[in-house]
């Protein structure tokens, strides 16, 4: 959505006139200005710059006498189920959110974008089309809380134009083929997909691949509209190199098919005999998920293809190398398909786990999940490296500050403990290593023969690493079905003197955390406390319900720590720190 609409503009308006404009509002633009009668277009280098001119320009900046309207750029044929609203007051609460947007029809999705503005903004996807028009309708304009609301439509990408350009919006008709750097009139260009190919070749065929002074790998990228990086000197000495193509999902495969290509005439050249299988490098946290229950996912891609798919072993992992090979073997045209269908899996578990992180970690304080180092990336484009983490304690904490260490009673299914401690308790120690955590499963003795307990102690960062590694561990396993969420049950210990503040006046805090974090918390009555004078509280749910409800409970904590802290005299300075 880097295009941009701007109305209400004056007859008079030049193309110089919206240049001094956004300059003055230090607002950066990738292509020429397209001024027409009553409206103009102009290209943003990105999404956020775009959004930044929305909330800065429209309805806020004049030219000529009149105030601009500035929004996104989306032609009728591109208008989906989602809308996007912008301008929403930082603290409103989500139910009450969600109240109004269900008065429009059924929504499917709502997630919070990161924004560097201080009203909050949201992407919304309803169930049917019409649905969004009255929504867009009602709400566009409309006061909530001393705000105006800017609600606008979603392109989808994937429209795309059947024949010539239709005409354009309010009677522009295109003249010609569109300027270059100018907004198109046709569907917008493919998104590159945040999710790199990355395969394995023999080192012998790598030469071949780059060519003559790199005239065969020039060749590659230029047909395929991609960027294909060939990490050489990664691995020194291995029998096979690691290849990145970063494009859209087309552009890949295509790359793809032609390095193969490439590799099976050079093997033809040489005399060289033995098989050639595609091997495409997937990040763990996704293979489950390709897999399936009972292996169905992937039986299914063999079937279509005519392939025969295997998966390295989970004991080559290690802390540095998160990655799984997908060895592929057919004819290249058969390799080919299934590469289509394996990265269509990863994609599409890459956007809902990255949906779902967007969206919780608006509301899990201090969260930087590019240090968690949980997905192949924080950045679109880089390969799924995880050595850019540092190792706990080294610096770039991915909560703020210095947090003191926590302790989580997780519970598992008791069938899964083989699973989690990994053979030898090769997996449960590289966890541990990872997290930065101490993790130990608790002796079955005095429990539900059914679950086992795990003991995770460390700060927020190491709890959330540790929780979500397991969490995904048990669907990797399969001890939850394709289309069931994960949900456990955690207990946290707090003093018994803060039990009230967490359950709140007639329940009314307990009830609010439910509310906002979509996980049952529960704070026995009858309880006894411990030798430490501490009860429990029971936290159910998937994992980003249960990790919002910790860090939550944990702010009550703290809040009540701080009240407990003696305060000073009247008139006694608090001791300065001293100078190292």
């Amino acid at each position: 959505m880097n295009k941009l609409y701007i109305g209400n503009v004056s007859a008079e308006a030049s193309e110089e006139d919206f240049e001094t404009i956004f300059e003055t509002w230090n607002i950066p633009h990738s292509g020429p200005f397209l001024v027409k009668t009553g409206y103009a277009f102009v290209d943003c280098p990105d999404e956020k710059t775009a959004m930044k001119a929305i909330d800065v320009l429209s309805g806020k900046v004049e030219l000529h006498g009149k105030l601009l309207d500035v929004e996104h750029s989306v032609p009728k044929r591109q208008r989906s189920c989602k809308l996007q609203i912008r301008n929403i007051p930082p603290d409103m609460r989500w139910e009450v959110l969600d109240g109004v947007l269900a008065q429009y029809g059924a929504v499917e999705c709502c997630e919070q974008v990161n924004t560097d503005t201080e009203t909050a903004v949201v992407n919304v996807r309803y169930a049917a089309k019409d649905q969004v028009r009255q929504a867009i309708e009602k709400l566009n304009g409309s006061m909530m809380e001393n705000c105006a609301l800017k609600v606008s439509y979603i392109p989808d990408e994937t429209a795309a134009p059947e024949g010539p350009p239709a005409a354009g919006r309010r009677g522009f008709n295109a003249r010609g083929p569109p300027r270059s750097g100018s907004p198109s009139l046709g569907a917008r260009p493919k998104v590159q997909s945040d999710i790199p190919l990355r395969m394995l070749v023999p080192t012998q065929f790598v030469g071949a691949i780059i060519g003559k002074e790199g005239a065969t790998i020039r060749n590659v990228t230029k047909q395929t509209h991609s960027k294909i990086d060939i990490h050489r000197k990664e691995n020194a000495g291995a029998a096979e190199k690691p290849i990145t193509i970063h494009s859209t999902a087309e552009g890949c495969s295509n790359a793809c098919r032609t390095l193969m290509e490439i590799m099976q005439k050079e093997a033809l050249d040489t005399k060289f005999t033995e098989e050639i299988p595609l091997k495409v490098l997937v990040h763990n946290t996704f293979v489950g998920r390709l897999i399936g229950k009972e292996g169905r996912n992937l039986k299914k891609i063999e079937q279509d293809t005519g392939t025969k798919i295997t998966i390295s072993p989970l004991q080559d992992l290690t802390l540095y190398n998160p990655e799984r090979t997908i060895t592929v073997k057919g004819s290249i045209e058969a390799c080919a398909r299934a590469e289509e269908e394996v990265m269509k899996k990863i994609r599409e578990s890459y956007e809902s786990d990255m949906a779902a992180m967007n969206l919780q970690s608006n509301l899990i304080p201090g969260l930087n999940l590019n240090a968690l180092g949980l997905f192949p990336s924080g950045t679109p484009g880089m390969g799924p490296s995880m050595s850019h983490v540092p190792p706990p304690g080294t610096g770039g904490p991915a909560f703020g500050g210095h947090p003191e260490s926590e302790t989580v009673h997780l519970f598992i299914p008791a069938l899964a403990v083989g699973a989690i401690i990994g053979k030898q308790g090769q997996h449960i120690k590289q966890l541990s290593h990872f997290a930065g955590a101490s993790i130990k499963i608790a002796p079955a003795e005095g429990m539900d023969p059914k679950q086992r307990m795990v003991i995770i102690v460390g700060p927020p960062e190491a709890q959330f690493k540790a929780q979500c590694r397991i969490f995904g561990k048990l669907k990797e396993e399969n001890f939850f079905g394709p289309k069931e969420e994960v949900k456990l049950e955690a207990h946290i210990k707090v003093p018994s003197f803060a039990a009230g503040r967490v359950i709140g006046k007639g329940g009314k805090t307990v009830n609010e955390l439910q509310n906002l974090t979509c996980a049952e918390v529960v704070v026995p009555r009858d309880q006894t406390p411990d030798e430490n004078d501490q009860v429990i509280v029971k936290i159910s749910g998937h994992f980003f319900a249960c990790q919002l409800a910790q860090r939550k409970i944990q702010e009550i904590l703290a809040q009540v720590r701080r009240q407990q802290q003696p305060k000073p005299a009247p008139g006694v300075q608090p001791p300065l720190p001293r100078r190292k």
